[in-house]
């Protein structure tokens, strides 16, 4: 006797499998779609604004017939290996300047063309003018690689790996759900074949089955010696079937969750790196629609640059997430002092504290509090819990920062009157990716990162954080206890007479960027200093002998002597102890701050650098040098 033992079970898998690949095809090719046009929107926009860039900075060099300078603003584009080629015309149409990536020869088009972009053979080409006071002085040339198959293929391989994943669990999930029904039935099956060939009604099914699929044997062998009970037979098998259904479709609803939760992570965070973008585009529409006013063009940077800091804030705090959790993440233990610490977190999280309207209260020691910790992990840390308050703070709240000493352990303490946190996510809010609140309502709602981030910093140091709240509404606080260092303080650095009595000091500004160097001068020297401005390492050092200094900004990429050496020249002059050296330099890692501090200098500043921050420096009366290590 033949028997078809695979037929019911073939279909139950392939329906499942079947339903599973229709859903995951058409998500897959919308998802595809999607990425393929966001990857090119994002290129055009990445090199249209690198031609902006490239074109303001450029305009002064072509105004004045500077080619090597605008030589020079090309060559910065070997940071961007995906650009193969660059150039600048003039207004004429002539090549003013070139740039090709690598060391082959490119080929540039005879004459600039028409502003905008163009795509062919694997290549995106910008034309961007450049203009200057409502007057075009020439044309910018971007050509760049547009990976799109690369893209495509990239994006496709890992949709098929997710796809056959799917698939795979699909039929395996299937497989197990199926043999629960299909082996009773088959036995049902076979016994009801051998009855209409061989009329004995006496045949039962053996077995010892449970449930309902129990229930339908019994009928079944029940309805081999009455007739009349195949009715209710029948319907106990459909009943079980139904119910046997419903049983799949919550198993692919609990397939869906964990896919959900990494959907919402995705979404997420590109909603916190479109948010920025926005003002940062409309910026740029304004920059290039009102370039003429003023006022209009100083807001619209303000925004661009407050945007660019979040973006940066967030990315940083995701890479430094990635570092500590595959163990490449190092921290630089020094002594550090606590205003210092909490100075440098305030300069981070002021500005967004003062957008939303909130009252800031700081209650630090009068005594000095010093730290064995590394300087700048600290302010990250104080700075993740005073944006996070901020942040889930309504408009015009209150947030605090107070901090007290017991026994040899700091205590900080954050503390606001917002959104408060629920008991049961006290503990739960230092994980990663969780928020107190994600509601659509909720615009800065966050990644989730900067809490988890925080906590892990602490433990690198030996401390321990924990969060309390009364409750929803009634704002939040969050603790951290730090140990602290006991040894006598450090001595200060002695401070200048001249600091004391007079509001006018004596400058040496050392800088190779003629035009930044000369516009910080004269400013400084409207302002009643006097200010002598030099070019390379030999003349500043001289200047520095000569003019004793009170206040010394140098540049660390000096022709003929660099700025360390420079500042090791300046400290070894009989005045060079009175003098605060400030370090202005592009370089702005970790490494660079300890080489600057190692050289003698007081203070490191990244380029750009604001008049208000060297006004700052200005204004403090005692100065302690950092301590270095």
């Amino acid at each position: 006797m033949q028997r078809d033992s695979g037929s019911v079970r073939s279909k139950l898998i392939l329906m499942a499998v079947s339903t599973t690949l229709v859903a995951l095809l058409a998500a897959s090719i919308a998802m595809l779609l999607y990425d393929l046009r966001t990857f090119k929107q994002y290129w055009v926009d990445d090199l249209m604004t690198q031609a902006d860039i490239i074109a303001s900075v450029t305009a002064p060099a072509l105004a004045f017939n500077d080619a090597r300078t605008a030589q020079q603003n090309l060559a910065v584009l070997r940071v961007r290996p995906q650009i193969l080629a660059s150039a600048i015309y003039t207004a004429g149409g002539s090549r003013f300047a070139a740039y090709a990536q690598g060391a082959g020869d490119a080929t540039y088009p005879a004459r600039p063309g028409v502003p905008g972009y163009s795509i062919a053979n694997g290549e995106l080409t910008v034309y961007h003018n450049i203009v200057d006071n409502g007057e075009v002085l020439g044309t910018v040339y971007l050509r760049a690689r547009y990976g799109l198959i690369d893209r495509m293929l990239s994006y496709a391989g890992i949709l098929g790996v997710v796809l056959l994943g799917s698939l795979v669990i699909a039929a395996f999930v299937a497989s197990r759900l199926q043999k629960s029904i299909t082996d009773p039935l088959l036995a049902v099956t076979g016994v009801a074949r051998e009855v209409m060939q061989r009329r004995d009604f006496s045949l039962r099914v053996q077995g010892n089955n449970r449930g309902e699929i129990g229930v339908l044997v019994a009928a079944f062998n029940d309805m081999l010696a009455e007739i009349g009970r195949r009715s209710h037979a029948l319907q106990e098998a459909n009943l079980t079937l139904e119910h046997e259904m419903q049983v799949r479709h919550r198993a692919e609803e609990a397939l869906l969750v964990a896919d959900r939760r990494k959907d919402e992570f995705l979404a997420t965070l590109a909603h916190e790196l479109r948010n920025p973008l926005a003002p940062i585009r409309t910026g740029l529409d304004i920059l290039r629609i009102r370039s003429g006013d003023a006022q209009a063009t100083q807001r619209a940077t303000d925004i661009m640059e407050r945007q660019l800091r979040q973006m940066v804030r967030l990315v940083d705090d995701l890479l430094d997430v990635s570092r500590i959790n595959t163990g490449k993440f190092a921290i630089k233990m020094g002594r550090v002092e606590l205003k210092a610490v909490v100075n440098d977190a305030l300069e981070v999280v002021r500005s967004y504290i003062e957008l939303h309207g909130h009252e800031l209260v700081i209650d630090l020691p009068d005594r000095p509090v010093f730290l064995h910790g590394d300087a700048t992990r600290l302010a990250q840390i104080l700075s993740n819990l005073l944006n996070n308050a901020a942040k889930y703070t309504n408009r015009g709240g209150r947030v605090s920062l107070s901090a007290r000493v017991e026994d040899r352990n700091l205590i900080i303490t954050v503390a606001d009157n917002g959104i408060g946190i629920a008991r049961d996510m006290l503990h739960q809010v230092f994980e990663m990716f969780v928020q107190v609140d994600s509601t659509l309502e909720r615009t800065n709602a966050g990644l989730g990162v900067g809490l988890s981030l925080a906590r892990r910093l602490v433990e690198l140091h030996g401390g321990t954080i924990e969060a309390d709240s009364p409750g929803i509404n009634r704002g939040s606080e969050f603790i951290v206890r730090l140990p602290i260092v006991v040894e006598p303080e450090l001595p200060a650095k002695s401070t200048p007479a001249t600091f004391m009595t007079s509001e006018t000091y004596r400058i040496l500004l050392a800088d190779d960027n003629v035009d930044f160097v000369n516009s910080i001068g004269a400013l400084l020297s409207a302002m009643g200093h006097s200010v002598v401005i030099t070019h390379n390492g030999p003349d500043a050092l001289t200047a520095a002998a000569r003019f004793c200094p009170d206040y010394a900004f140098l540049d660390i990429g000096l022709p003929q002597m660099s700025g360390y050496d420079l500042a090791r020249g300046i400290r070894r002059l009989s005045c060079g102890a009175m003098t605060m050296l400030i370090a202005v330099t592009g370089w702005g890692q970790e490494k660079d701050r300890q080489l600057a501090f190692e050289a003698g200098f007081d203070h490191h500043m990244v380029k750009p650098v604001r008049f208000e921050q060297i006004e700052e420096i200005l204004s403090n009366r005692t100065v302690v040098k950092k301590a270095r290590t």
